[in-house]
């Protein structure tokens, strides 16, 4: 826990600071451009320059044995160091150190936060001098403001980063243990909104990978044991038939060789058309279809291997959208197995109700019962999963593989359904198909 709280904690703090720094460091370059226009422009921010020009007019309109009254007097009203001086006692080289600028008639140098500025009076030796004064800097209130709103842009900065940073964190170790082979490994639930999209759609695809491997292992475990019991009958037959002089016997085996090569043979087409829709989805085509109508022609197709179907139709005129080759081929197994396990009677049954989710939405129900022995509960638990069979013995007599009521199941994962098994008030099995009408 320690440990993951500093990767996490070394990872977040890497990249707020990175952020951090980058708001610090154009904070600095914003400083920098103020003062350089400071300088490039003193007057637009002191008046200096403009109270000079001022000055400096309205003295030309007095007598020249009044102006140096005039500054004095200005200078005490406004307190400024202002005062005047003759061009011949104005010594320049107290200022060689310092930055100057000129416009005019106006001198300004400047050096770090003094400035002096010096106007000569046109077509005179009088000179009005202003200075040393404070270069203005920029209003200490705005400079607090500005630490004050870095602070709170880094809180907020903070604030949203951390649990991200933690989600990633979370999604880096669930992505490691993942890769390293434990396939039970997912992220959990995010903290962070914009992480979480991210932490469901691997989640999503663990399970998917997960199922698939857990897949893989059990049907390749499944056909081992399929394929061995075949081989080993036709191995045994084999070898009796270079020991064998009874032509009658000799018949049974080569019979029972026939009979195994069949049942591989059948094995192989079955495990093909369940691998292509296991691993991808076949293009569908979606169409609105009469319930009733398709369910009375699969009852027409097996009313000669049965005693009796019985027909309920609890949706007369029901219309739903599906894809008619493998809903008949869903019903067809249905129907297939009531007659096959049942005892001599099956009923089907076609319904429509409301779905509980919010947007409360129209179902298709089509349930084929029997009245034969009906399937334990342990067997209903894994009865659509492939190569299943109520005999864990896999006996070949009991029938079929496995692997039809697992593509059933997938043919209903394509049309957003379901397909199910419950008890059946006849005494045997009720199986269920359900998909939203529209």
């Amino acid at each position: 826990m320690n440990f993951r709280f500093k990767s996490a904690g070394r990872s977040f703090f890497s990249l707020y600071f990175l952020i951090i720094s980058t708001f610090i460091l154009f904070s600095w370059l914003l400083d920098n451009v103020w003062n350089s226009y400071l300088e490039q422009d003193v007057e637009s921010y002191t008046g200096y320059k403009t109270m000079l020009l001022a000055v400096g007019d309205y003295v030309q309109k007095h007598p020249k044995s009044e102006w140096q009254h005039i500054v004095e007097q200005t200078a005490i009203r406004y307190e400024l160091p202002l005062k005047l001086i003759s061009s011949s006692s104005f010594d320049a080289t107290e200022h060689e150190e310092q930055h100057v600028l000129k416009e005019g008639h106006t001198h300004v140098y400047y050096d770090n936060d003094m400035v002096n500025l010096h106007y000569s009076i046109p077509n005179t030796e009088s000179v009005i001098s202003l200075g040393p004064a404070k270069m203005p800097t920029r209003p200490r209130l705005k400079a607090i403001y500005r630490v004050c709103i870095l602070a709170f842009l880094g809180f907020i900065i903070f604030i949203w980063l951390w649990p991200m940073s933690r989600d990633l964190e979370q999604l880096k170790k669930a992505t490691s243990e993942f890769g390293q082979g434990n396939f039970k490994a997912s992220a959990p639930m995010a903290k962070s909104t914009m992480m979480a999209p991210m932490m469901l759609s691997f989640n999503m695809m663990a399970e998917r990978i997960k199922r698939l491997i857990d897949a893989h292992k059990e049907l390749t475990s499944a056909v081992s044991h399929e394929l061995r019991t075949p081989l080993a009958r036709s191995k045994f037959a084999l070898q009796m038939l270079s020991t064998v002089k009874d032509e009658e016997k000799r018949q049974k085996y080569q019979q029972q060789i026939n009979n195994d090569v069949c049942e591989l043979e059948e094995l192989i087409n079955e495990m093909l058309i369940y691998a292509a829709f296991d691993s991808d989805r076949p293009e569908l085509s979606f169409t609105s279809e009469n319930i009733h109508d398709l369910v009375k022609k699969q009852i027409t197709n097996h009313e000669q291997l049965a005693t009796k179907i019985e027909f309920i139709d609890n949706a007369a005129n029901l219309f739903a959208i599906c894809d008619t080759h493998f809903i008949d081929r869903a019903l067809n197994n249905f129907i297939s197995n009531g007659i096959k396990y049942g005892a001599g009677k099956v009923r089907v049954t076609v319904s429509q109700f409301q779905s509980d989710n919010v947007n409360k939405t129209r179902m298709c129900s089509i349930c084929v019962e029997d009245n034969g022995q009906g399937v334990s509960n342990e067997f209903k638990k894994v009865i659509f999963d492939a190569f299943s069979r109520g005999d864990q013995s896999r006996n070949r007599e009991t029938g079929g593989f496995g692997l039809g009521l697992a593509i059933v199941a997938r043919i209903m994962e394509w049309h957003h359904g379901t397909a199910s098994i419950t008890d059946s008030d006849m005494g045997g099995a009720a199986f269920t198909l359900t998909w939203p009408i529209e």
